[in-house]
Formats: structure tokens, sequence, C-alpha cells
């Protein structure tokens, strides 16, 4: 293997050896040293996908050769078994709308292709990046594809995970239905809650997250390929709309059907700001969920302490015996970021311009990364966290049994004003509730037992035994 020569429209440079992809890429790789990440290996195997894809169809309607088209077929099985992923090298700041890395991708196929129908890589006489690989495509119709691809591909994990949260949370929940507890708003104490309640709607929450996402992926299943530069299909057979979207539903599984009008597709990113927005609602709930865990666990000694979670690792260098909420802590970070995210998606969204979007690669990272981090975030938050929180009963019932809030249910039986003083009194001499009930002769011992009945107090009313 020695360095190759190629050429381009603006002139000649030189490859490593080594190097599969060619000197689009090579121009790309000197001009965008940006932030040194690359694509997401989603986006890989939907761009890969689109191009085997292509291939197949282009060579069924005669438009490039058989074996040519196998060969491109051979080499892009290979990048979808993970094999040259050390080739796709463009930054994710790149030139607009994404056509460095699709070159990235069309050379790499090509020079495998090359190497399997027994040529050289650089002999693009016999296979070409953009006259075989890219025949009958653009980046402008390829990379919004690839984007709902790699989207509907990196959804299907992160809507497992949460399925998998939402069982968690039902079975502590359950687990923990017997415990009362005092209810919190404003952070000041309100009336007594069960502590399995606040886990179940928690399950009820990721739940309701899962089909939002759900509901929002079904636009990425409308695919404008074939809509080629400008949305026309100029270049293209006049099967081939129809028939490379049947070929990708039939490699993929997935139901996917041609956009009506392939301009309209390419050119709004409404879609990916819509699954986007599902994140960041996710991504909000979770903070507030994260946050609730934690104060639960505040303590040990001078905090609530109502919940242990897991101590997974030591929580400070210099306090021994230190355990922090360290997994709650790390999925508020992930969800501030998929928050991030969001906001740049909405921004890059906007900034297309008549037929174009030159914001793509941003809008497909951060998409797909998205996903990426929820998904891998809400799994050990999961195992290491929510599977593995311990309740404490008593304390929780001393807070419940302690709760100032407990007046309101006196309202109906001795008026808002009464409670009110009784609960003031109660404040100001640290006498209990009952006891100045009791001592005004508002109710009386048997009455203030059955309305002070925690139990009874904190069941949901559907829970409530019915009067015989």
């Amino acid at each position: 293997m020695h360095p190759r020569t190629e050429r381009d429209s603006m002139g000649e440079r030189t490859l490593d050896a080594g190097a599969y992809y060619g000197i689009q890429t090579l121009r790309a790789v000197e001009n965008f040293p940006i932030s040194g990440i690359g694509p997401l290996p989603d986006f890989v195997r939907a761009c890969t996908l689109i191009k085997r894809a292509a291939a197949r169809v282009n060579a069924d309607l005669a438009c490039i050769p058989k074996d040519v088209a196998q060969a491109i077929i051979g080499a892009s099985d290979e990048v979808l078994a993970g094999r040259w992923s050390e080739q796709f090298v463009v930054d994710i700041f790149q030139a607009g709308a994404g056509t460095s890395h699709h070159m990235n991708i069309n050379e790499v196929l090509a020079n495998r292709a090359l190497e399997i129908l027994g040529h050289a890589r650089g002999d693009y006489k016999r296979v070409n990046p953009n006259d075989h690989v890219n025949y009958g495509q653009s980046t402008n119709d390829v990379i919004p594809t690839a984007i709902r691809l790699g989207a509907l591909f990196a959804s299907a994990p992160l809507l497992e995970a949460l399925s998998a949260l939402q069982q968690s949370f039902e079975a502590k929940g359950n687990e923990f239905l017997p415990i009362v507890k005092s209810g919190r708003t404003h952070l000041q104490d309100a009336v007594p809650v069960r502590l399995g309640d606040e886990f179940l709607a928690y399950a009820q929450i990721v739940g309701e997250h899962h089909g939002r996402i759900e509901r929002a992926c079904r636009e990425l299943l409308v695919l404008g390929l074939g809509g080629s530069a400008a949305g026309t299909g100029l270049n293209t057979h006049p099967q081939y709309r129809v028939r490379v979207v049947d070929e990708l539903a039939r490699l993929t599984g997935l139901p996917l059907i041609p956009a009506p009008r392939p301009m309209a597709a390419m050119q709004s990113m409404a879609p990916f700001v819509a699954v986007s927005g599902s994140l960041r609602n996710l991504a909000q709930d979770l903070v507030k969920i994260a946050g609730d865990l934690r104060l639960m666990d505040s303590g040990p000694k001078t905090g609530l302490r109502e919940i242990e979670l897991p101590p997974v690792q030591p929580g400070s260098s210099i306090m021994p015996g230190k355990y922090n909420p360290v997994l709650c802590e790390m999925l508020t970070m992930v969800a501030f970021q998929v928050m991030g995210y969001d906001q740049a998606i909405a921004l890059a969204s906007q900034a297309g311009q008549l037929e174009l979007n030159v914001m793509m690669p941003l809008i497909a990272y951060d998409l797909l990364h998205s996903f990426t981090i929820l998904t891998n975030a809400l799994t050990v938050f999961r195992a290491r966290c929510i599977e593995g929180i311990q309740a404490q009963p008593e304390r929780c019932l001393a807070y419940a049994e302690g709760s100032i809030a407990l007046v309101t249910a006196l309202n109906p039986h001795i008026g808002y004003l009464n409670a009110a003083a009784v609960a003031k009194a109660s404040l100001q001499t640290g006498r209990s509730l009952r006891e100045i009930v009791l001592e005004r002769g508002l109710l009386t011992e048997v009455q203030l037992a059955e309305i002070l009945d925690l139990e009874a107090m904190s069941r949901l009313p559907e829970t409530q035994p019915k009067a015989e």
C-alpha cells in the first residue's frame, strides 16, 4: 500500500495509504478541525442504508451497472457490520447541509467497492463516488432522510429504557404504598400522602412521556428521498423515489413512506423540532423527579431522609462517610444538555433559506446525541438508583404525624377560621392540634380519632372503603 493522489475540480492532493475516504473528505478534515467529534454511529448507519438501497434500486432500473451496484452493496454491508468506522472523519461542525459528511460516505463506499471488484482505491473510472454511489441523490435529500432514519433507530432503545424505568417506579410505588408521609407544597407542610403514590405518579409521568416521544417519531417515517437537489427529482429515474423508499422499508423493517411533496420534506425541519421538543419535555420532568429524590434523601441527620438512595461511591474527598445522590445529579446534567440541544435545534431549524436548510449537520448530531445520552442515563439511573431505593417508614410517619397541615382535615368540621386559629396556636405553643381542639371543645376524642386518621387521609378517593 502506498499513498495515492486524487484530483478534484480544485486540483490534486495526496492521501494516506490507509485512507478509504478521498480528496473531498481530506479537504473537509483540513477545513474543519473544530470539535474533534465525528458522526454518531446511528447517523453513519442511516446514510449507509440509504446508499445500499439506492444502489439496489438504481441497478434494477438500469441506471448503474449491476456489478458496481453489487460491490457498493457489499461495501455497505461491511460498514453496517461495524467495519471502517474509523474512516468517517468529518467534524460535526462542517460545510452546510452536510455535503462533507455525505462525500465521506460516498468516497469510502466507492473505494471499498473498487477493492471488492479487484481495482485500486482511487480508480474512479470503475466506481465513482458521485456517478455511481451517489447516482440520483443529493446531500439535500440524503441528509434529512438520514436524520429521520437515525432518530428512528435511536428512539427504539430510549423507548425501551423509559418502559423499564416506568416499571421500576411502579414496583417501588407498590412496595412503598403502605407508608404514610407528609405531603409538601411550596416546600411547606401539606396534607398526608403515601410514599408509594409519589412513586406511582412518577411511573405515570414517565409512561406519558413514552407516548409523546413515540407519537412525535411517527412524523419521521415520511421520507423526501428522491427529491434530489431541490425537490424536483432531477437526474432520477421516474420510479426511483417510490422504489428506494420501499427498499429502505424492507431493509429497516420500518413503515416508511415517500413524502407527498419531497420539496417540503427537504426544506422543513419541523419533524426534528417536534421530536427534540418531546425529549426536552421529558428532560424537564426528569429534572423535577431527580430533584424530588435528592430532597427526600437529604441528610442523613439534618435533612428529610424519608428514603435512602443506594450509595454507589464515596461522596467527598475530605468528609469521610459521606455519600451523595450522584445518579440524580448525573441525570440532571444530561437533562440540561438535552434542553440545550433542543434550543440549538430550534435555532438551526429556522435558519433554512428557500430550498435548503444548511444547518442539518448540527441538527443531526444534537438530536441523535440527545437520544443517546438520555438512553444511557436512564438505564444507569434505573439500575443503580431507583431499583435500590429503601424507604424510611418511621421517619415518614413522624413527619406525617407532626405536620401542621393536618389541620386541613378539620376544615369541614370546625370551619376554616377555627382551623386557622388552632394551627396558629399549635405553632406558637408547640402543643398538638388534637390537644388544642379538645381544649376548645371544638370536637370530641372520638370525632378527632376518625377525622385525623392518617391512613384514611392519605388514601386516594378511589381506594377508600365503600360505605355499607
